[in-house]
């Protein structure tokens, strides 16, 4: 049963808009198309018929439940450590809080099996959990990167792939939980349940290159298109929700749009998401293809390295805009 979530903060315009759903098991030049339009569209779609075996799924939301389960002091023993590790409502290092509590990876096996040691009971079944399921993210997010290179007509079409399967691959992986969080508003008469939520996750843009995220059946997340209105994305379990990055952006010379997003509670039922945010190793170019520059299109963005964009990233709040500081500078010609 998908469980309808409370959606709206107080005075915010909020439009009723169903995100593509694009199933892969179609015709793949169809499917290509799809992709790219749902890309330069809404920069968010989501995709059924994925391939990611039930079983793993199942297997890393059920360790992930008993991580959260624990006690706060148990789950600090898993503490930030590297950037790496628990947190609780702090989000990044610049300030910024809201109303979740998350375990973030980075996806080397290594580091995760060394990490597992600190948060499960069961060590090795965590591991093996976890790198099971990115294993699995990782080829869908390959795949889907490379229908959209096709679909863009990019002779090189693991042009972007290459970037997430190369073994210094910067990709992380988050598990967040996000707990109810019962609000109530006085009427003159009585006292009774309201929708003005609470922010889960605040307002921003993934700087990766693609987010493939997997959530429960509570509501939550919401996408910003047009005119400052929010669209809230229907919970699908059976589908995984995937959302461009800045990066994707750039390297599509803005076809495709990385779309700010933000994450609900909910008054009644907890709303749990796994977010596989897919990145290229620290000393990747970021450029366009040059198929994808003309005289009618120049490039927007100037050639940067991941690590470049990575630390202006960590050096802003989380709802400022970071490709902004790399956009060619325009320079009029003045007769």
């Amino acid at each position: 049963m998908v469980v309808a979530s409370p959606t709206q903060i107080h005075g915010e315009k909020l439009l009723a808009i169903e995100l593509p759903v694009i199933d892969l098991s179609g015709e793949r030049s169809m499917v290509s198309n799809l992709i790219v339009k749902a890309c330069e569209e809404y920069g968010f779609f989501k995709v059924k018929n994925h391939g990611v075996p039930h079983d793993i799924i199942a297997k890393m939301e059920n360790e992930s439940l008993n991580f959260f389960a624990k006690t706060f002091d148990e789950k600090q023993k898993a503490g930030l450590a590297n950037s790496f590790g628990y947190g609780c409502k702090n989000i990044g290092f610049n300030g910024d809080t809201g109303e979740v509590e998350y375990l973030l990876f980075n996806t080397n096996p290594l580091s995760i099996a060394e990490r597992s040691k600190t948060i499960s009971n069961d060590p090795t079944e965590f591991s093996s959990a976890m790198s099971g399921y990115i294993e699995a993210v990782r080829e869908l997010a390959c795949e889907l990167l490379d229908l959209m290179a096709e679909g863009l007509w990019v002779p090189d079409r693991s042009v972007f792939s290459r970037l997430i399967r190369d073994d210094d691959s910067d990709s992380i992986i988050r598990l967040n939980h996000y707990p109810p969080i019962p609000v109530l508003c006085k009427d003159k008469d009585s006292s009774s349940p309201c929708n003005h939520n609470k922010v889960g996750f605040g307002e921003h843009s993934d700087p990766q290159i693609l987010t493939i995220l997997r959530s429960n059946d509570v509501g939550g997340l919401q996408i910003s298109l047009k005119d400052g209105a929010w669209v809230p994305v229907t919970p699908d379990p059976s589908a995984f929700c995937v959302n461009v990055g800045d990066l994707l952006q750039a390297m599509t010379n803005g076809r495709f749009v990385s779309v700010r997003h933000k994450a609900l509670t909910n008054s009644y039922k907890s709303r749990m998401s796994m977010a596989y945010f897919a990145a290229p190793p620290l000393n990747a170019r970021i450029a366009v293809p040059p198929e994808m520059v003309t005289p009618i299109k120049p490039a927007l963005y100037r050639p940067f390295s991941w690590a470049e964009f990575k630390k202006a990233a960590f050096a802003l709040r989380l709802g400022d805009s970071r490709l902004g500081l790399f956009r060619m500078e325009v320079v009029e010609q003045v007769a």
